[in-house]
């Protein structure tokens, strides 16, 4: 089991994945994508990571703006996993 980071830890990791912030104790990120397909085609993309990864984001996708949520909710809160999915996440391609 991941073990849940402090929130020192937390402020370090935050640095690492531009783009993200925490929202109600979860690591959130709204991409905009270029159109509805071009957010569908990301979502796809993000759920293979994810299944990968064993670690399922909340997905909110409204017409061509994909919302992420992350936490680690057997840790009771955020883990190096959550930080780890953002960063493969924000390396994707968003066209």
């Amino acid at each position: 089991m991941a073990h849940k980071l402090s929130e020192s830890d937390v402020r370090q990791h935050l640095a690492s994945v531009p783009g993200w912030a925490i929202q109600d104790g979860e690591l959130s990120r709204t991409f905009e994508l270029a159109s509805f397909p071009a957010a569908l085609m990301f979502v796809s993309a993000v759920g293979y990571l994810a299944e990968a990864a064993g670690h399922h984001p909340d997905i909110v996708i409204k017409y061509r703006n994909v919302k992420l949520s992350l936490v680690t909710h057997d840790a009771g809160g955020l883990t190096e996993k959550d930080f780890a999915l953002a960063s493969q996440i924000n390396a994707l391609p968003k066209g």
